[in-house]
């Protein structure tokens, strides 16, 4: 099985499992790493590498871990490509896909405090792709070819900065610090069976509020990267964050939303979970 990638201390390193893990860096005498963003640079020749390469090192502890693309150049964002989603919000779903970024600086790793920044703090699991190879024009059939891998994500929102105004502010309402959790591993699409197909959901302190399956979306991620790829150039360690299904807080009858002390667990089937704390912004 090809090992997925995880971002310790800064350092790119081959996750195993229970087997253990090796660091990138050491164990390719330097030909990778030590960067994640360096491995993305040559993500062909590292997946080819990474395949014959065994562990070294202990178990990953996830609570170490950093974002897999801690400094990604383009964060691209998903709205409403779910179609219950974008139902219960009272949106069209014909047309072009909503697209919005989110800031780099924005992003976490799998295990993260949140501060309680807004009154109205939401949550939004979404399946996140990533890119493995410059590329531009690419058709829907060539375009799994140009993802590296998967990873869960959350696109926490403030819901009151994001919709005040005249014209919403997606980007700056999803990008206040940590609202990008990312994670645990970027896990290679070879790696990933059904990757069109994944049950997804998230836990608000154990109780279930999303529950779905990423065969649902309007746009897929072939899709999406043939969308995107036709506008601008993708480049290696690019993110696409696909969109989040229903069940979401500011929807709720009344509107739930995220508070101190509050544990969410984002999940998708295969790609492994994330655990988000929320606390006191801090004075």
């Amino acid at each position: 099985m090809t090992p997925s990638l995880a971002n310790l201390d800064g350092r790119a390193v081959l996750n195993f499992g229970a087997s253990g893990s090796a660091d990138v860096a050491r164990a390719s005498a330097g030909r990778f790493g030590p960067s994640c963003a360096a491995v993305l640079d040559d993500w062909a020749a590292f997946l080819a590498w990474s395949a014959s390469v065994d562990p070294d090192g202990a178990p990953l502890e996830v609570a170490r871990l950093g974002p897999p693309v801690p400094s990604p150049r383009q964060v691209f964002g998903i709205g409403l490509n779910y179609r219950e989603h974008a139902e219960e919000a009272g949106y069209d779903t014909s047309g072009l896909p909503q697209v919005f970024t989110k800031f780099p600086s924005c992003l976490a790793g799998p295990v993260a405090t949140v501060p309680i920044v807004s009154p109205r703090l939401d949550w939004e699991v979404e399946l996140v792709a990533v890119i493995g190879e410059r590329c531009q024009r690419v058709s829907e059939s060539a375009a799994w070819d140009k993802v590296a891998g998967l990873m869960v994500g959350q696109d926490i929102s403030a819901r009151d900065v994001q919709l005040e105004g005249r014209s919403p502010q997606w980007s700056l309402g999803k990008s206040f610090t940590n609202f990008g959790p990312t994670g645990p591993f970027l896990v290679p699409t070879e790696s990933v069976a059904n990757r069109d197909d994944l049950h997804i959901s998230c836990r608000v302190n154990g109780e279930v509020m999303q529950d779905s399956r990423t065969s649902l979306l309007i746009w897929n991620v072939a899709e999406l990267v043939a969308r995107l790829s036709s506008v601008v150039t993708l480049l290696p360690g690019d993110l696409i964050f696909t969109g989040t299904p229903a069940g979401v807080g500011n929807r709720r009858e009344p509107p739930r939303y995220l508070g101190v002390d509050d544990v969410l667990v984002s999940e998708i089937e295969g790609l492994g979970e994330l655990t988000t704390t929320f606390a006191t912004e801090p004075s």
